[in-house]
């Protein structure tokens, strides 16, 4: 069927996948189109239509079989049951000849104008009517259902206020979003959303994230860090430097990608739209063979009864089910990922991460913050930690190194009264100052047997970063830093595991911190000093077992990893542009319990999809078969076509308020 098949002009991407940039093709985004477009109607006006022909259609059934009257007869009756088809029946036999008019003839359109114009022709008025009735319903039903699945995700990521408050000569001006340009000042004030991304030119300010990444905990951004469209200003008035263009913005992106995401369609869906095109014809001609072929073989063929058998055999086989429900099932799959935070982009992401075996991820930045902190103080007894750790800080305030700023942000505010002179920064060493008279040194033990202090400690035991200190020709102790791990990683390896997926971390750093990172979240295999090839290869090992993998990174230096996994799913969707072009799923808020939910979205609307197939050929072929022999009316073939289609649907919008 073309009305639900039709596609657009593709354009491949760098991975070989397909992207559909199409818009305003005049399709639903879902792969159907409607012919009863629910717009900017009430309910009330989409039903309309049918409360009126089902209230003409109730008067004409207790004419002919209650009241009785004598003038209810021949063409006046014809009259009344025309006139309750005609509500119903016009914009359906409207879209038929609109689909034989762009050459496709097989149209589920024309399977429902042929079957109730041809109960018409027979005398059958009321079930003729009754056809088209409930079909008109499921029509405004599954126009609702869509537009509710459409609804659900534009609200949760178009969140771009039209209007902005820009500040001219410290005069707050009201102008369009659209206009603001790169460089202007805007006014934010409290409860209002962000429409452009910029810098923060406040000191702080609180923002509630929650339409861009999921997370409903304010975030605090400081000066001179980057806020972006459709965060929501919290407390007090903030001023935010645009710095980029209206058309360009994270939020903008990120809605682009969700409306083209079904362009990308899932092996089932493209495989049930091709069976469609082809499946729909057949059907046709074994009606016209229903209908004329038992003249042949049948002794008492009555021709009305055959042809009646046809209609109902064509009323049976529409498609509509499968055709609508499935695309249906999979635009909620991307709903659902959407309102938590993950971006897929296209239905065959989501049956692909269905599949997936092995999950191979980046250390830094995925499973750890990425930002450096102190794990570990280990001072001599016969120092004052404090003391020391004071000395540490303002000598480290010395340097821009980020072991300097993880040791400011253990120790706190710096005490500038301690008197440093001498400061000399050693290259590959550390740092050596004087305090009081006294030599300072903090540095790495290479330091240590340069100016010949003695220590009794085997540093090379230790994972992390080791700072050692020493004063006044004394070894002090020492203090290590680390990336720490995030809160929810473990949880994450767990849930992978219950459901039978390997996890696999591959990191550039080196293997001893990369071994005792993995040891605690229970990774199953961990590899350190790798370069990006040495990736690639270890990801190339995986799938020549015939393993399906999918490789979690930054998206933008694993590019290539990215490339040759079956999914690629980046983190920190909100930093970095390219994150969004590389990859095939956006974790929107880093945090990698999102993997394991992915992979179960994938997982419910793959079962969804097969539940609706499964329904719908069942169902359709008892009645098709009861049909061709006589023994199902036109009510039975009405609920295998509109009854299994609304179910289908209902199984399909489930996912929308699943939990996971």
């Amino acid at each position: 069927m073309e009305k639900c098949c039709s596609t657009t002009p593709e354009k491949p991407d760098t991975k070989g996948h397909k992207h559909n940039h199409a818009e305003g093709d005049g399709h639903d985004h879902d792969g159907h189109d409607h012919s009863h477009d629910s717009g900017d109607q009430t309910v009330f006006q989409m039903f309309l239509p049918a409360i009126i022909s089902f209230i003409i259609l109730l008067l004409g059934i207790a004419f002919d079989n209650y009241i009785k009257p004598a003038w209810f007869t021949g063409w006046v009756r014809l009259v009344w049951f025309l006139a309750a088809y005609i509500p119903v029946g016009f914009p359906v036999l409207k879209d038929a000849y609109k689909s034989i008019i762009k050459g496709d003839v097989f149209s589920e359109f024309f399977l429902m104008s042929i079957a109730t114009i041809g109960a018409f022709a027979i005398g059958e008025y009321p079930e003729g009517v009754a056809v088209m009735l409930f079909y008109a319903v499921g029509e405004v039903f599954q126009s609702m259902a869509v537009t509710r699945a459409k609804g659900n995700i534009k609200a949760l990521l178009d969140q771009r206020p039209d209007e902005v408050t820009v500040m001219e000569n410290n005069q707050p001006k009201t102008m369009k979003a659209k206009e603001a340009k790169i460089g202007d000042v805007i006014q934010l004030k409290p409860g209002e959303k962000l429409a452009l991304d910029g810098e923060l030119l406040s000191d702080s300010a609180s923002f509630n994230t929650a339409a861009l990444t999921g997370e409903s905990k304010p975030d605090t951004k400081n000066k001179g860090e980057i806020v972006l469209a459709g965060m929501i200003n919290m407390n007090s008035i903030a001023l935010v430097k645009v710095n980029t263009a209206y058309e360009d913005s994270k939020l903008s992106k990120i809605l682009e990608l969700v409306q083209n995401a079904t362009a990308q369609k899932a092996p089932t869906e493209l495989f049930i739209r091709k069976f469609a095109k082809v499946y729909t014809p057949i059907v046709v001609f074994l009606a016209i063979g229903i209908c004329l072929l038992p003249y042949f073989f049948v002794s008492d063929y009555q021709f009305r009864d055959w042809l009646y058998r046809a209609l109902i055999f064509l009323v049976i086989s529409c498609p509509c089910a499968l055709v609508i429900s499935i695309p249906l099932g999979y635009f909620g799959g991307i709903g659902a990922a959407s309102r938590n935070g993950i971006l897929f982009k296209g239905s065959n992401f989501l049956d692909s991460i269905a599949e997936i075996q092995n999950v191979v991820m980046d250390k830094t930045g995925t499973m750890t913050e990425g930002v450096f902190k102190v794990q570990e103080v280990s001072i001599s007894p016969e120092f004052n930690k404090e003391e020391i750790l004071q000395l540490v800080n303002v000598l480290e305030s010395k340097s821009t190194h980020p072991v300097a700023t993880a040791i400011h942000n253990y120790v706190g505010e710096i005490n500038h009264s301690i008197p440093l002179e001498n400061v000399e920064e050693i290259a590959g060493h550390g740092l050596k100052a004087t305090i009081n008279g006294k030599e300072l040194l903090v540095g790495n033990f290479k330091l240590m047997d340069k100016f010949n202090i003695r220590y009794d400690l085997n540093h090379s035991n230790i994972v992390y970063t080791v700072i050692a200190v020493a004063y006044d020709k004394k070894f002090a102790g020492y203090i290590t830093i680390a990336d720490s791990i995030k809160e929810d990683a473990k949880e994450t390896v767990d849930k992978l595991h219950k459901m039978n997926v390997k996890a696999t971390m591959l990191s550039g750093d080196k293997s001893t911190v990369v071994k005792y990172v993995a040891d605690q979240l229970g990774i199953d295999n961990a590899f350190g000093d790798l370069l990006p090839e040495d990736k690639v290869n270890k990801v190339k090992e995986i799938k020549a077992r015939n393993q399906t993998v999918t490789f979690v990174g930054d998206g933008v230096n694993d590019a290539p990893v990215v490339a040759l996994s079956d999914v690629g799913i980046a983190m920190g969707g909100l930093g970095s542009d390219a994150t969004i072009e590389t990859a095939d799923v956006v974790i929107q808020d880093d945090k990698p319990s999102k993997i394991p939910m992915a992979i179960n979205i994938g997982k419910q609307t793959k079962k969804i999809v097969w539940q609706n197939i499964v329904l719908a050929f069942a169902v359709k072929a008892v009645v098709l078969i009861l049909g061709a022999g006589g023994l199902a009316t036109m009510w039975e073939a009405v609920f295998a076509d509109v009854g299994v289609a609304l179910l289908a649907i209902l199984n399909a919008v489930r996912i929308q308020r699943m939990k996971f």
